[in-house]
């Protein structure tokens, strides 16, 4: 069968199991033709269908030459007027003759087509047919700060590259084959370039200096912002290995602490051999735990080896509706078959029953909707009930990978994303972990918009408030990405989860982190005399305004303790650890009381001098 039969079967027949065009070719077993030849024949001549689809039926010829169906003129006709190389087949062969001899005829339809169109050149009409199809995605190339920086991929990979202001030119341009680059405004070290260029052949790409990977996927470990402080950080679904490491680019760049490591989590086996050939490229393998085939919800969040774990980057699977190239393919335009002449009608029914067959070749039955994942697998859905249920099942599961890692003695932050659409996967997931018990016992909440780092704080797309239960606050901290929308990313959500207070398990009382107000980092809130703050009161432990009031003249000297044992003024247990009353304030040792010209005071005399409190 030849390149254009099997092309024609692809686009006119639905496949067993649904799926994109590039899913149905390179999954097909059976095909004798090189993929990649019966990808672009199909693209290129479904872009071009819907004017084809004119020149053919004006022309007539398929009245003439009826051993061509209306999907195999198409496809011809395509490589006889717009393929540099003409018709891919023997001069001699059956199909290139019956349509070679009408070329005259069919080059002046496909004239008047573009005229009728006020396209003064086939130039111009192909670029018109690109903007019908809506802008060109650019193609984003992240710097590997590891391994280069910016300055050294302009001064190689992007020399001769034209550098223009904004993303939305690099797609206008993209059209009329133009090479531009532009440093994208919200990601650092992100570079949008034209679409058409082939960066997997560059040497930076082979030694990992470059990495291709979409805009809005760099989302998540920019809005995690790791920090050296922040101790391990674990990747939970890592293959194969983009955010992984972006993760340790950023780190790198920081500065990673002794002994910080990211620890990457891949449950399927295979992946994680993509996942360990990238971070070995990307040359973050010195940093990097891969476990492979290990399932992030299978781990103990108090096992000693996570003990130290401030930070975890969750993107688990999902619908992957928001993936650019997911049946984005044109739609195929045929032509009307070819009339039936009345020699060729034995009888009546026999006439309309030819009649019904061609108009069922002329459309072809739609598929079953296809669920296509981010990880590539499909799932047929007969019905939307079905799309409801899978996308039910989908959430859940995020769901339970979200809580499992709220589980983490240490964390204190958390971002959680999907490259999907559908708000049950997204704002819907958020608003179930907020209101989850291990969320309200540890005090996990949405980082605020104000709260994120500059290129996430300006991002314009935010969260669906109807879907955040009308709260603005949790919808604003939310980021979304829209493909699509002229700014040339593919649809995908991210949302930061922080701790105001972590864990401090030397302090007693009711409360993990004590009766202090603390920071976003764990630390004790003091005012400018260092005096700790009260959570039960929101005021200083100690009113030394009102002591001075009182007494004229108060020294505080934090750090000296009266007694000469050398753990400072409160009193202590067997094991060390400081002895709290009821409200959680510390117990002082015997007191002592100094007033000049006086004796000391009895034991139980409240000190004007005391020697600070103990973290």
């Amino acid at each position: 069968m030849s390149l254009y039969h099997e092309t024609a079967a692809i686009l006119t027949s639905p496949s067993s199991h649904g799926g994109s065009l590039k899913s149905k070719i390179y999954g097909n077993k059976d095909l004798k033709s090189p993929p990649a030849q019966v990808y672009a024949l199909a693209l290129e001549s479904s872009k071009w269908s819907a004017i084809l689809k004119e020149v053919v039926e004006n022309s007539q010829f398929l009245q003439e030459e009826r051993k061509l169906t209306p999907a195999l003129s198409i496809l011809l006709v395509h490589d006889l007027l717009l393929a540099k190389k003409g018709i891919a087949l023997p001069a001699s062969h059956g199909l290139r003759v019956a349509v070679e001899k009408h070329k005259a005829r069919l080059q002046s339809e496909f004239v008047r087509a573009r005229i009728r169109r006020k396209c003064p050149t086939v130039e111009a009409l192909k670029a018109a047919v690109d903007a019908e199809l809506g802008p060109a995605h650019p193609r984003w190339i992240r710097v590997n700060t590891l391994k280069s920086t910016v300055d050294e991929q302009l001064d190689t990979t992007f020399k001769g590259f034209e550098m223009v202001p904004t993303v939305q030119e690099v797609m206008a341009l993209a059209s009329i084959g133009k090479k531009v680059i532009c440093l994208d405004g919200y990601v650092p070290h992100l570079i949008a370039a034209s679409p058409g260029v082939d960066f997997t052949k560059t040497e930076a790409y082979k030694t990992g200096a470059i990495i291709l990977q979409d805009k809005a996927s760099c989302f998540p470990a920019y809005l995690l912002d790791p920090r050296p402080e922040d101790g391990d950080i674990i990747d939970a679904c890592s293959a194969p290995g983009n955010k992984t490491t972006h993760l340790a680019g950023i780190l790198h760049e920081r500065g990673f602490a002794p002994g910080q490591r990211i620890l990457a989590f891949e449950k399927d086996k295979q992946r994680a051999k993509t996942l360990e050939k990238m971070v070995k490229t990307a040359g973050s393998d010195k940093v990097t735990v891969i476990h492979p085939g290990a399932d992030f919800l299978q781990t103990d969040p108090s096992a000693p080896g996570f003990q130290h774990v401030g930070a975890l980057l969750l993107d688990p699977s999902c619908s992957g509706s928001g993936i650019v190239g997911r049946d984005d393919t044109p739609e195929f335009h045929l032509p009307s078959p070819a009339p039936l002449t009345l020699s060729k009608q034995p009888n009546r029914k026999n006439a309309k029953d030819k009649t019904r067959n061609n108009l069922k070749r002329k459309r072809a039955p739609s598929p079953a909707p296809v669920l296509l994942d981010d990880a590539g697998n499909e799932t047929v859905l007969a019905s939307p009930q079905a799309l409801h249920a899978r996308l039910a099942a989908l959430a859940s599961f995020q769901l339970s990978i979200l809580l499992h890692a709220f589980a983490f003695p240490a964390a204190r932050k958390v971002t959680y994303s999907t490259c999907s659409v559908h708000a049950v996967e997204n704002e819907g997931v958020v608003m179930l972990a907020l209101k989850s018990d291990v969320s309200r016992e540890r005090g996990w909440r949405v980082l605020r918009r104000e709260e994120q780092v500059r290129g996430m704080r300006e991002w314009p797309v935010r969260g669906e408030v109807e879907a955040c239960e009308g709260n603005g606050e949790v919808a604003g901290a939310c980021v979304r990405a829209s493909r699509g929308d002229g700014r040339g990313v593919m649809g995908f959500f991210v949302v930061c989860f922080v701790r105001d207070a972590v864990f401090n398990d030397a302090g007693a009382g009711d409360e993990d982190d004590g009766p202090f107000v603390r920071d976003g980092q764990g630390r004790i809130v003091r005012d400018e005399n260092g005096i700790p703050t009260l959570k039960s009161t929101g005021r200083e432990v100690v009113d030394l305004e009102g002591l001075v009031e009182e007494y004229g003249v108060v020294e505080v000297k934090f750090g000296e303790g009266e007694g000469t044992d050398g753990d400072g003024p409160f009193e202590r247990d067997a094991e060390g650890r400081i002895v709290r009353g009821p409200d959680g304030m510390p117990r002082l040792k015997a007191a002592q009381e100094e007033a000049s010209g006086e004796d000391e005071e009895d034991e139980d005399t409240d000190n004007e001098e005391w020697g600070g409190f103990d973290d």
